[in-house]
C-alpha cells in the first residue's frame, strides 16, 4: 500500500522558517519532520511514498537525491566513470519515494488527484507533511476495512494551549496545566481511502480535500473516523516546531516507535 504525503504548502504560519525551506524539511533532532513522518510508516511495513511537491519542492527532490551519500560512509574512486562504493547501510533501506510535481498553488485534493497515476492498488494513506502521533496504523487500517466505507480519517484530540480552570461554587477545584480537549475531535489527517475516492478530486488547483470532497463522504456516510487518544501534535506555528524539538532533545518523544 502507498503512502501519500503532502508537502506542497507554503507554511505561512512559519515563515521565518519556511522562507527558506519547504515546512516538511524543517529538522526536528537534526532529521526534516517529514523523514520523522515516513519513519512511522516504515515501522508499519509501509515503504512505499508518494511525495506531493509544491514550494521549494527542489529543496526535498535534493534531500532524496543525496540521501545514500549523507546517510552513508563511502568510497569514491575517481576518474571516468567515477565509482562509489557505500560502506554501511542506513535503516531506511527498502523505501521507494516517488517525487511528484503538484505545482505551487494547487491545494491538497487537487495534490491527491495528479497522483492517481501513480496508485494502483485498491486502498491507500494519505497525511500532511507537519502532524506527528504515535498512532497504531495496523489497528486504523483494520478499522477502515471493519467500516467499508470509501473512506477514514483520524480524529485528535490535541492539547490545549492554555491551561484549564476546573471549579466549584466559585473555588477551584482543579488546575490542569495543558488539558486534552474532553469533547469531540478534529482532522489529525492519517487517513485511508479506497480507490473510489479518486472520483471525488478534480485537477483543479482549487479542489482542497477538506473541504467538497471530504464534505460530500460525510452526505453520503462514506467517512469513519478512527478515533485516537494518544499522542499527536501539528508543526502549525513556530511554538510547535518548538515544542517538538524540546521534546527530541529531552529524550521524550512519544511519535519514535521505530527502532532505528
Amino acid at each position: 500500500m502507498k503512502v501519500v504525503i503532502l508537502c506542497g504548502g507554503l507554511g505561512t504560519r512559519l515563515r521565518e522558517e519556511t522562507e527558506f525551506i519547504p515546512k516538511p524539511m524543517m529538522e526536528i533532532g537534526g532529521k526534516p519532520i517529514l523523514w520523522h513522518i515516513m519513519k512511522i510508516y516504515a515501522h508499519y511495513g509501509y515503504k512505499e511514498f508518494i511525495l506531493c511537491l509544491g514550494y521549494k519542492g527542489e529543496m526535498i527532490k535534493d534531500y532524496f537525491l543525496n540521501y545514500e551519500a549523507m546517510n552513508n560512509d563511502f568510497t569514491i574512486r575517481l576518474g571516468s566513470p567515477s565509482k562509489i562504493n557505500f560502506n554501511s547501510n542506513h535503516a531506511e533501506d527498502g523505501w521507494k519515494v516517488t517525487l511528484a510535481n503538484t505545482g505551487e498553488k494547487a491545494m491538497t485534493g487537487s495534490r491527491i488527484k495528479q497522483v492517481e497515476k501513480y496508485i494502483t492498488e485498491d486502498e491507500f494513506m494519505v497525511t500532511y507533511g507537519d502532524g506527528l502521533a504515535d498512532i497504531d496504523l495496523t489497528r486504523l487500517l483494520k478499522l477502515h476495512r471493519k467500516q467499508k466505507k470509501i473512506g477514514t480519517l483520524t480524529g485528535v484530540r490535541p492539547l490545549s494551549r492554555f491551561g484549564e480552570v476546573i471549579e466549584d461554587r466559585g473555588i477551584v477545584k482543579d488546575f490542569i496545566e495543558k488539558p486534552q480537549a474532553s469533547e469531540g475531535y478534529i482532522n489529525g489527517g492519517f487517513f485511508v481511502f479506497n480507490r473510489k475516492f479518486f472520483d471525488y478530486l478534480s485537477k483543479e488547483h482549487d479542489c482542497v480535500l477538506e473541504r467538497q470532497p471530504l464534505e460530500q463522504l460525510t452526505g453520503e456516510r462514506q467517512l469513519s473516523i478512527y478515533p485516537h487518544k494518544d499522542f499527536w501534535q501539528c508543526m502549525d506555528t513556530y511554538r510547535d516546531y518548538r515544542y517538538l524539538k524540546d521534546m527530541w532533545e529531552a529524550g521524550n518523544a512519544p511519535w519514535k516507535i521505530w527502532k532505528r
